[in-house]
């Protein structure tokens, strides 16, 4: 039995033993304890102070371990309807956003999700990158309110930018929520493709703002019609994904990166360009960010180390220049002060080794097979689905359907409707490649669904 199968198997054994004396009553000695359960001394140690941090026990030095007074119980529901008036009539929707990242329901084939299954992830390089930063003199020393330099340097490379223009994030969502409540007054419409990722549209009303819909075509967002919006509402911030779009696939051409940048420059507005697949390319050249040809401030740039490394690498970055970078960089010393240091020394350990280069090669390559292997099998199974594109890149396929479909509840899918701003304009599905365990898990979830 190892070590914490042990302390666990004392800890329950030990809190049945305390609910059986009266408060204040004296547990045995440890010796005791040791002789009676056949347990080493620091595991009768680490059992007690588990069983004091919760409340069980209370320990007095050269005294002994007695049992902690009982909290009164009542069956009576406590009462926080208060809280109602309290609170006023603003919410926050994370429905949509929460269907993108809990489990799948219990032997269900996961279709959805908004991350690669974890035999994609780099489990050895991401542990070696975290030994070392954890033995790094420094590591738990404070960090910048902007992040450590070397990570910011990295990031800079990618958008194009300098080094001063880069701010650390706690991953895509908290950047997002944050430029939102940065650039954004309260009450205030923002321009978002249509359809879009639902995480946007929900931190976008978290921060008080409208999202308000701009139409795509199969060439991404429209930038006659953005012109239009900027217009007729007055926004003065659009968030878009130029780079295979979620959830449609889209890469937006370079004459319409072009547009896009110079109509949001025309109206006076931001940019905020959300670069989340710059690492999730299934091969063949990746399309420069908007930010790398912008010199005027236009475009606040965002991506992140989750999707390509792990869920809990709660890495990202934001790149902009001007005033709304010290606005964004206030926020992040209001907010929390800086990000985790061992967190970012563990990123800049994981993108400095040349295992990293490896890594995406290998995801570029199984994102591309899973791509295929869902896109033949929807064409094989189920042939009135539409997939109007396979995209070169990203972790989805946007699927457009006949009429209404209930999926069955052997398969975990992401509904079309969460992904629009306003009325939907037709049914479609967002069915992830990347989620499942292997190849098989995609052909056998189509089947599922073709039932």
């Amino acid at each position: 039995m190892s070590e914490s199968s042990s302390i666990a198997a004392l800890v329950n054994a030990l809190a049945a033993e305390v609910a059986a004396l009266s408060p204040g009553e004296r547990l045995p000695s440890s010796r005791e304890l040791v002789r009676r359960h056949g347990v080493s001394p620091v595991t009768v140690t680490r059992a007690i102070a588990r069983l004091a941090a919760e409340g069980v026990v209370l320990t007095r030095p050269g005294s002994g371990t007695f049992a902690a007074p009982r909290r009164a119980r009542t069956d009576e529901a406590p009462d926080t309807s208060w809280q109602s008036v309290a609170l006023g009539d603003r919410s926050v929707e994370a429905g949509s956003v929460a269907g993108l990242h809990g489990p799948p329901p219990e032997d269900a084939i996961p279709l959805a999700g908004g991350y690669p299954h974890s035999s994609l992830w780099p489990g050895k390089a991401l542990g070696a990158a975290l030994a070392r930063a954890a033995r790094r003199p420094d590591a738990w020393h404070r960090a910048p309110t902007a992040g450590l330099a070397p990570l910011r340097a990295i990031f800079a490379r990618t958008a194009g930018a300098s080094p001063d223009e880069v701010l650390i994030t706690g991953g895509g969502q908290g950047a997002l929520a944050m430029a939102f409540r940065a650039i954004g007054a309260p009450g205030s419409p923002v321009l978002v493709e249509s359809p879009t990722y639902p995480g946007a549209l929900a931190a976008a009303r978290a921060a008080g703002l409208r999202p308000v819909p701009v139409p795509m075509d199969a060439d991404g967002l429209r930038p006659d019609l953005l012109a239009e919006a900027f217009a007729m509402t007055g926004a003065r911030l659009l968030y878009c994904q130029p780079t295979f779009h979620n959830p449609t696939g889209a890469v937006l051409p370079a004459d319409r990166r072009e547009q896009v940048v110079a109509v949001a420059r025309a109206s006076g507005a931001f940019v905020l360009e959300d670069d989340f697949a710059r690492h999730l390319g299934h091969g063949g050249p990746m399309p420069r960010p908007l930010a790398a040809d912008d010199r005027d401030g236009t475009v606040v740039y965002l991506t992140s180390l989750t999707k390509p490394a792990s869920p809990s690498l709660r890495i990202g970055a934001l790149v902009a220049r001007g005033p709304v970078f010290e606005r964004l960089r206030a926020m992040r010393l209001v907010d929390d002060f800086f990000i985790a240091r061992p967190l970012q020394e563990a990123a800049i350990e994981l993108l400095s080794n040349p295992a990293w280069e490896r890594h995406l090669r290998a995801l570029s390559t199984a994102l591309r097979d899973r791509c295929a292997t869902l896109a033949t099998a929807l064409d094989r199974e189920i042939p009135e689905w539409t997939v109007d594109r396979v995209p070169r890149g990203g972790l989805h396929l946007w699927v457009r359907l006949p009429g209404p479909v209930t999926p069955p509840a052997g398969v975990a899918v992401g509904h079309g409707r969460d992904y629009f701003p306003a009325e939907p304009s037709g049914e479609y599905l967002r069915l992830s490649f990347a989620a499942a365990a292997d190849p098989g898990e995609l052909v056998e979830g189509v089947r599922r669904l073709r039932r």
